[in-house]
């Protein structure tokens, strides 16, 4: 599971990630940008591309390529056997480049256009952080129950527990508009490669390179969308940068924003099985919700949508997901990865340790806060998945096919006069701005997680995005870069004063041990105090803990309040912009680099090799398959059976329990559906709320999680135990039909009528 609330961010939760984007502003307004804007050079054309050898039809599970076991060391003698997989970058194929004659050659049918098309018009972006997809005429939308969990919040009124109770809209009337939920349909695409790439400068340098294609796609998203806004006023347009800049698609969406809750489960049966079943399977969980886009006050008429097959999955059917995964790092480099390895994720792991072991007894008291709870599994979630990578990286095997196919990439650069010229050194130059990055790493360490809840105080994030806030309003910021900001402010929760005061201690414990305590900004912060003893008096004085004293800190102004976290946060923010400053110059370096090596990759192997996740839209294939795990064989799926015994074999734990009407079966339900399923297509990255389709394009599933062997996936695709994780459609039917009496989804989802009430349905069976 890659979400807890609907807004979390699962896997790169686990990187410093919201202040980082508001950084890079600061220094903008502050004149502070490194300089670096020319145009790049024209896109090689090589005409001596090395041939690929022919591809043997795909098994219906990837065998490792070579025969070897894995080996102890990189010195063993087999590690020298190891070769690249055909698949090690993945099956995430775009809809620019779909490939047609691979789904001939692995499950023997050819789709033409019209498959494809339809296949795109379904799925859909479910606001920023999740997929969904349209699956009935009359605008009917599913996606996951944590996907939704923010949604089912926002629409609950006075004296409702809808989160824990459910939502279960009983006629068209009933179903409630979720303020601000958006969904974007893909109705058009086209290839802008040559416009982005038109007019660059031939002497420049990669970072100008890299640079001016960055200015010029952002001017073509600009008039794009502003030509297709005079043509209908809800669509929006994105320039999606694919092969780290090799190619660039403009994406047109159609934007849906009056979007209803129709119905969500109780949280107990869509988060079963909590934080002990995440990443894991067999799996028991009714991780589903449904949505309705309306048309003024009507719902929509869905021209195109996905029908539902009743039957559900078969084990070693071919199966597809379309939805818009996050993001992988497989055409990273093997030093890149050695990076991560080293430095960057053992960090990360060990800053969540002390976060969860700071925590731990207060989430275990009866008295904490659904808040509190939350972010602790948020925390666990980000533990797994950024363990999970460590551990795939430290694996010598993954790392011998990583390096055999970088050999590959060079050899076929080396091979072509053209590509060696331009690209030779490439590898080499990566390979150099990572042992450049590890100058700085214990600086850039010590603010790791910094100002993003739960990894940090809430405290803190609020001190250290008021005095941002300050610094926009000084610099006269646009109106909307202020407003997101403050947004970001009112999103942040508040936690326990003793969390607080933990998540306080540890950040300055950190700064401590990464920056040195004679440090000048530790010494300005702590004032001679141990961090716990800083942490007690900040917390004891500051307003920032009281909601309506931040309200006014919002909309007059921070720095002159007298706080005393105004100090702390002038201090922190001061040394952070500094620090992001010199990252910057890395990551400006590093990312001219991924885009020259890109380009090379693209001329070599084409759409091949799919380019890495980015949040766009992609389809992935694979079959219905179980594995060997704990010595025993995980079955293609699960049944409701399974789902009891979970719960009597954990008695009294929250994260098992059943909701009143589960906890005798009603009567007529059959507890032999099949429940959760995993196939072996390729989610990594997060596909949260995608639909899992057969090959007729109708949904038998839905995708919410992968398990715990797929998480070093992010790096190189394998599927021998790897898989991805779905509710099986014939689960969401019956829960529909025998546990919530909601007929009318169900005659929706099987005949496409729409039912205005559940008495219409109910006559109408």
């Amino acid at each position: 599971m890659r979400l807890l609330s609907s807004r979390a961010l699962g896997r790169s939760a686990s990187k410093r990630f919201v202040l980082g984007a508001l950084a890079s502003g600061a220094l903008t307004l502050g004149s502070l940008a490194l300089a670096g804007c020319s145009a790049s050079r024209q896109t090689a054309t090589v005409t001596d591309r090395p041939a690929l050898p022919p591809a043997a039809a795909p098994p219906e599970i990837l065998p490792d390529p070579t025969p070897v076991a894995t080996p102890a060391s990189t010195s063993d003698a087999r590690y020298d056997t190891v070769r690249a997989g055909r698949f090690d970058g993945g099956k995430m194929w775009t809809f620019d480049a779909p490939p047609t004659a691979y789904f001939q050659e692995a499950y023997g049918f050819t789709p033409d256009a019209a498959w494809f098309e339809r296949a795109r018009l379904g799925a859909l972006r479910f606001a920023g952080y999740c997929s969904a997809s349209f699956v009935s005429p009359g605008g009917l939308v599913m996606t996951n129950h944590h996907c939704a969990r923010e949604s089912v919040t926002d629409v609950s009124r006075t004296g409702e527990n809808l989160l824990q109770n459910g939502f279960f809209s009983r006629a068209l009337a009933d179903e409630r508009k979720v303020p601000e939920l958006y969904v974007d349909q893909l109705v058009a695409l086209r290839d802008v490669t040559a416009d982005v790439y038109r007019g660059a400068d031939r002497n420049a340098t990669r970072e100008q390179e890299a640079e001016g294609r960055r200015v010029r796609a952002e001017e073509l998203q600009n008039r794009l969308e502003a030509e297709a806004k005079r043509r209908d006023a809800t669509l929006e347009v994105q320039v999606i940068s694919l092969y780290n800049g090799a190619r660039y698609s403009a994406y047109t969406f159609k934007r849906y924003s009056d979007v209803r809750l129709v119905m969500a489960p109780e949280v107990d049966l869509g988060f079963f099985g909590g934080d002990p079943d995440n990443f894991t399977y067999p799996r028991y969980s009714l991780d589903y919700a449904f949505f309705r886009v309306y048309d003024g006050a009507s719902p929509l008429r869905a021209a195109s949508y996905y029908r539902v097959a009743p039957g559900g999955v078969t084990d070693g059917m071919p199966v597809f997901v379309v939805g818009n995964p996050g993001s992988t790092n497989r055409l990273a480099s093997l030093a890149q990865l050695a990076f991560e390895r080293d430095y960057t994720l053992p960090v990360q792991v060990e800053a969540i340790d002390r976060r969860m072991a700071a925590l731990k007894s207060i989430v275990e008291a009866d008295s904490v806060d659904e808040a509190l709870r939350n972010a602790y599994f948020e925390l666990s979630n980000s533990r797994k998945s950024t363990a999970g990578g460590l551990g795939g990286l430290r694996d010598p095997y993954l790392m011998a096919r990583k390096a055999a196919a970088e050999r590959a990439l060079q050899a076929g650069i080396d091979s072509s006069a053209e590509l060696r010229g331009r690209f030779g050194t490439v590898l080499r130059e990566l390979a150099d701005v990572q042992r450049g990055k590890q100058a700085t790493q214990a600086q850039s360490a010590a603010f790791t997680f910094f100002a993003s809840p739960p990894f940090d105080s809430p405290i803190l994030a609020r001190a250290i995005y008021l005095t941002y806030l300050d610094l926009l309003r000084r610099n006269n910021a646009p109106a909307e870069t202020i407003t997101e900001t403050q947004k970001t402010l009112r999103g942040f929760g508040y936690f326990p004063a003793d969390a607080d005061r933990e998540l306080l201690a540890v950040r300055m414990e950190e700064l401590q041990r990464y920056l040195g305590a004679d440090n000048i900004v530790v010494r300005r912060v702590l004032g001679g105090r141990d961090p716990r003893a800083f942490a007690d008096d900040l917390v004891a004085r500051t307003a920032l803990r009281d909601s309506l004293r931040v309200k006014t800190f919002v909309e007059r102004g921070f720095g002159g309040s007298g706080d005393p976290a105004v100090d702390v946060a002038q201090a922190l923010f001061g040394l952070y912009l500094t620090t992001s400053q010199q990252e910057q110059g890395f990551t400006e370096l590093e990312s001219s680099l991924e885009a020259a090596l890109g380009q090379a990759r693209y001329q070599l192997y084409g759409d091949a090799v799919p380019p890495d996740a980015s949040f766009s839209l992609r389809i992935a294939d694979g079959r219905v398959a179980g594995y060997e795990y704990n010595g025993t064989q995980a079955p293609p799926y699960t049944t409701f059976y399974g789902l009891y015994d979970r719960n009597v074999s954990n008695p009294g734990d929250r994260d098992f329990a059943l909701p009143a009407r589960w906890r005798t079966p009603p009567a007529g339900f059959n507890l032999a559906i099949p429940l959760n399923t995993v196939t072996t297509a390729d989610i990594t990255g997060g596909n949260s709320g995608s639909p899992l389709l057969n090959q007729n394009l109708e949904v038998v599933g839905l995708i919410f999680d992968s398990n715990i062997e797929a998480l070093p996936n992010d790096y190189l695709y394998r599927n021998v135990r790897g898989r991805s994780v779905a509710v099986d459609i014939r689960a969401i039917l019956e829960t529909l039909g025998n546990v919530y009496d909601m007929d009318r989804l169900v005659l929706e989802l099987t005949r496409g009528t729409v039912s205005r009430t559940e008495d219409e349905a109910d006559r109408a069976q």
